[in-house]
């Protein structure tokens, strides 16, 4: 082997460590990309946890006010418009006539629904 040859074969080498050190700049810029991203994710994800989990707290505080303010639905003013009427909204006897007397399993029913 000549000393040209030895020459043409350390600037192929030089050329390649050239063209890794390259790529290597690059991955390094891919990977600093990515640490980022997931750092910012990772924060996202915590600050939505912890809005979430404010949202349930609001929520369970909530849950009890709207049950003792809750307005009687229109199907409960049906039914007691219906008893109203003389009829039974029991499951018992449901819809037959009370005959003008109160039934206990009726009027049950009305407290269920405080």
């Amino acid at each position: 082997m000549n000393n040209r040859q030895i020459f043409d074969q350390v600037s192929d080498m030089e050329k390649q460590i050239g063209e890794l050190y390259e790529q290597l700049g690059d991955l390094k810029q891919r990977l600093s990309d990515l640490l980022e991203e997931n750092h910012r994710l990772g924060m996202e994800n915590h600050n939505l946890r912890n809005h979430l989990n404010q949202v349930e707290e609001t929520k369970v505080k909530e849950e009890p006010e709207k049950k003792k303010g809750k307005l009687p639905s229109e199907g409960y003013d049906n039914l007691a418009r219906l008893y109203d009427e003389g009829f039974h909204i029991c499951n018992l006897e449901f819809g037959s006539p009370r005959r003008n007397e109160d039934c206990m399993f009726c009027l049950e029913f009305f407290d269920k629904t405080k």
